[in-house]
């Protein structure tokens, strides 16, 4: 017990309390709802891959510290990726970082390329760990809105460009993007990296939904384009392709010097983290692409099925051109307050979802969103969409 009047948590983020993901997954629990809102599969990835998770156990590999960078098989792995994927060439050993996922990845960032004060311009609705990494770097974030057009969420670059002031830092930019399902262009893409290239930004991009793409969408890496490699860092992760999420291994590759810096930060996080579970991914990472394919049908016959579940039960549906999330609009529902119809939802239809709102500084402009997950098997989303089929009533 403290004798000080002092409050116990700093400033920095006495704005961050228990996350919304907590709340609702208790929520689920408690009443037997079906979970569609924390964004988690609920099958294994490739047998494979578990196997060699297995046999590096077995085997004394990873069991001990791995290497602080991570071990040399995942590293070079990652590399091969961003070249066979992207035309991206990166040297293993300077130019990629392993991470306990890609929240350390972005935390550890945060923390290395920040001065107290500076302005990091992100886009709302956000990932919500932005917000609080931002703040434990003494930051000042500074919301871009993603606002619905044509039944999908867009950025307005004008008003990006206006965001920008003498004390930007850098941009955070994550295609495809969290919650909305948003995928930039090459038109909005180029418009970001030229803004970069004038203002001499630094740009971090999240890109941990890269193998997510439907439809006409392509993901397009923003450091392919001109005069941006040399000022991005980019975070991947293997929890959202190969369905692992537990094992929590991301990674960084950017050029040598911002590598380094953002080791500097992360050494004194995890140092190193799921040993055995990186050379598991590095066998991952060389699946052939039909892994990838399947993958990518598979999760879009998913999104088909609650979409047209949801429209039938009365939400307006943004159909999703990447990650595994579908948000919605409850208005049509005769609702307004996506906070109080997200906690009353489990005890109207038995079915569990987020309020948009969270990932919102600006929180009236995400009040009538809710989001759902189709990382789930067929049949649980089936049995959710009969469910919500109630609210159409």
């Amino acid at each position: 017990m403290t004798s000080t009047s002092r409050p116990l948590l700093n400033r920095r983020l006495a704005e961050f309390g228990t996350t919304i993901f907590a709340e609702m997954s208790a929520l689920a629990l408690k009443t037997g709802s079906i979970n569609l809102g924390q964004g988690f599969p609920d099958t294994d990835g490739p047998e494979e891959v578990r196997e060699a998770a297995v046999r590096a156990l077995r085997d004394g590999r990873g069991n001990q510290y791995p290497p602080g960078p991570g071990v040399p098989e995942l590293r070079h792995a990652v590399a091969a990726h961003q070249e066979r994927r992207y035309g991206l060439s990166y040297d293993p050993d300077t130019e990629v970082l392993v991470t306990a996922g890609a929240t350390e990845a972005i935390a550890a960032t945060l923390l290395a390329l920040l001065e107290p004060g500076d302005e990091v311009i992100a886009f709302e609705p956000y990932y919500d760990s932005y917000a609080a990494c931002i703040a434990m770097a003494g930051g000042t974030r500074v919301p871009v809105t993603l606002r619905p057009h044509e039944g999908s969420f867009r950025l307005d670059l004008d008003e990006l460009r206006a965001a920008v002031t003498d004390r930007t830092r850098l941009l955070l930019i994550n295609t495809p993007h969290n919650p909305t399902g948003t995928v930039l262009t090459r038109e909005e893409l180029t418009a970001i990296a030229e803004l970069a290239v004038e203002r001499d930004l630094l740009v971090v991009t999240d890109e941990v939904y890269e193998h997510l793409v439907f439809d006409s969408a392509e993901h397009l890496p923003l450091a392919t384009f001109p005069g941006m490699r040399e000022r991005t860092v980019t975070i991947g992760s293997a929890g959202k392709t190969f369905s692992f999420t537990g094992w929590k291994v991301g990674w960084v590759t950017a050029p040598s010097a911002l590598v380094t810096a953002v080791r500097s930060a992360k050494q004194f996080l995890t140092y190193v983290s799921s040993g055995p579970f990186q050379y598991a991914v590095a066998e991952a990472l060389a699946l052939p692409d039909s892994y990838f394919a399947a993958f990518r049908a598979d999760m879009l016959a998913k999104r088909d099925l609650l979409a047209a579940g949801l429209a039938e039960a009365g939400f307006e549906v943004f159909r999703p051109a990447g990650t595994y999330f579908i948000t919605t609009d409850i208005r049509p529902l005769g609702e307004r307050d996506g906070f109080a119809f997200c906690r009353a939802l489990p005890e109207r239809a038995g079915v569990v979802a987020i309020p948009n709102a969270v990932f919102y500084d600006h929180r009236e402009a995400g009040a009538p969103f809710v989001r759902f997950a189709f990382c789930k098997q067929t049949g649980v989303l089936e049995e959710a969409v009969k469910r919500l089929k109630s609210l159409a009533g």
